[in-house]
């Protein structure tokens, strides 16, 4: 075990080392950025009000609405990485680390926006009748013939096995773990509960994890989101260091490993880069697993709003829990009894607990991580189904559901250092063929993206209305009809006539 966990990480340095995934992330999410037009800045209200306010396209098909779509992201999405992952990051990486996180969420936001616009253009319809799309589609839809074909199986590959370690054994280990020692609760307790909870919404599929998170996901936010402004309003004073803090860092490499004496600046790059696609997997292809179920008259608007997944994610959450660290000085504070720097996984709880009065502050935390782990494992188990009807048919999906259940008990009992440099190095591996997708594919998402918002610049425009200015344009009748060539429902129903894209 010990052998692998090296060996894990070894592998996972180098794919988010300097010269891989750090720089195709950020240059991707740029080149994106700039192709269409600024994008998240330019639409972020619209997008918002979309997603959050009308929360659906009436009579539009999918199998969720906008809004359950974009709570099942942000359920998978808002996880362990907004709490332990940040905490790694400016512990490891100092403030300036919170700075490149912002900068992988500002210009994931495009990516999100991309892969979430791909994955509901390419979608198919199930042999279930249910909606399935994503990278493990897009990438052979979009692009023709056998690269198109091995990034597609790439993708599907790792993420089924990425299924188990981003969104499963790493979120029920942190819950039983802080369950733990919070509150003395027995690991087994927790993975028999976390099991049988688990068990009861994911049978049901996406319909039913779609229901569960649009109720519980705002809840958990606001309860988070809501105890960190407080301890955040109570240290007024030193919010203006920490910003300088934090823009300071970000260029002069100061690390907390080794105090002030500091670090290269390429460990506050890495480390925030990396903690936060952790965060909010911008680049993974993930979030457009969830969007291809969204009832949604165009693929366009399901983009707009799974972008607002990542401004929720980072730019909110993450940012609470990065400027609650740094303005109560956790981010060096050294633990009494070793003489080394707190552990990331006791800093935000230590954070929390000197902002607020008594034990709240320990409380909150481990509330919260419990509720965003156990949303992640809800979210995750979509994403693992779908890379399994990809690649093995129907079939298997309701006993993936049953078997992902089960294995939540095995993480939350069993001691995983190896998971998390394995879950690493799988996040690599998946954002890696959906990134050159994007790239690949970046004119098509460009050319439509600027033809619907000539004619819906506001994202208020009625079905009709879609319809009349989307007449004759490439690929839509195709996309109506909703069994994209290849997909299991069309195989089934012999729908194999060859349509224009």
């Amino acid at each position: 075990m010990e052998a692998l966990t090296t060996l894990f990480g070894d592998i996972s340095s180098v794919i988010w080392g300097p010269f891989v995934l750090i720089p195709l992330l950020l240059l991707t999410g740029l080149y994106l950025t700039i192709r269409l037009g600024l994008i998240q800045l330019v639409k972020l209200g619209p997008a918002l009000r979309l997603g959050i306010i009308k929360r659906k396209d009436a009579g539009s098909e999918g199998d969720v609405s906008q809004f359950q779509a974009l709570t099942t992201a942000l359920a998978a999405t808002v996880g362990t990485g907004n709490i332990v992952g940040v905490a790694t990051a400016i512990g490891i990486g100092g403030p300036g680390a919170l700075f490149w996180m912002w900068i992988t969420g500002i210009f994931g936001m495009a990516s999100k926006y991309s892969e979430a616009f791909l994955g509901v253009r390419f979608r198919g319809t199930d042999a279930a009748g249910e909606k399935s799309g994503g990278p493990q589609y897009y990438l052979q839809r979009g692009i023709k013939g056998p690269f198109g074909k091995f990034l597609a199986l790439f993708f599907a590959i790792a993420a089924a096995i990425a299924s188990f370690g981003i969104g499963n054994l790493t979120q029920a280990n942190s819950i039983s773990a802080n369950l733990e020692n919070s509150f003395q609760v027995p690991l087994w307790v927790t993975g028999a509960v976390l099991t049988v909870l688990s068990l009861a919404v994911l049978v049901g599929g996406i319909k039913s994890i779609g229901r569960i998170t649009a109720g519980f996901v705002p809840v958990m936010i606001i309860f988070y989101v809501g105890a960190a402004i407080y301890i955040l309003l109570a240290n007024l004073g030193q919010i203006p260091a920490a910003f300088a803090t934090i823009f300071t860092d970000a260029f002069t490499g100061t690390s907390a490993v080794g105090g002030f004496a500091g670090s290269a600046i390429i460990i506050a790059v890495q480390f925030g880069v990396a903690r936060g696609i952790f965060s909010n997997e911008s680049g993974m292809g993930s979030a457009a697993i969830a969007a291809a179920a969204a009832q949604t008259s165009h693929p366009v608007r399901q983009g707009l709003v799974s972008m607002t997944q990542t401004f929720i994610d980072t730019i909110i959450v993450v940012t609470c829990t990065g400027l609650v660290i740094i303005t109560t000085g956790t981010w060096n504070m050294v633990d009494p009894e070793t003489g080394e720097q707190i552990s990331a996984a006791l800093m935000t709880g230590q954070a929390f607990t000197h902002g607020l009065p008594g034990q709240w502050g320990h409380w909150i935390v481990t509330i919260g991580l419990v509720m965003f782990a156990f949303s992640t494992i809800l979210g995750w188990c979509y994403y693992g189904e779908r890379q399994m009807e990809r690649l093995f048919g129907r079939a298997l999906v309701m006993p993936f559901r049953v078997v992902f259940s089960l294995v939540v008990f095995v993480g939350a009992t069993t001691e995983l250092a190896v998971v998390w440099n394995f879950s690493d190095m799988m996040n690599g591996l998946m954002a890696l063929p959906n990134l050159l997708g994007l790239l690949i594919l970046s004119g098509l998402v460009a050319r439509e993206t600027k033809w619907y918002l000539k004619n819906d610049p506001k994202l208020e425009a009625t079905k009709d209305q879609i319809e009349t200015f989307m007449a004759g344009r490439p690929g839509w009748d195709e996309w109506k009809a909703g069994d994209v060539i290849g997909s299991a429902h069309a195989q089934a129903t012999g729908k194999t006539e060859v349509h224009e894209r």
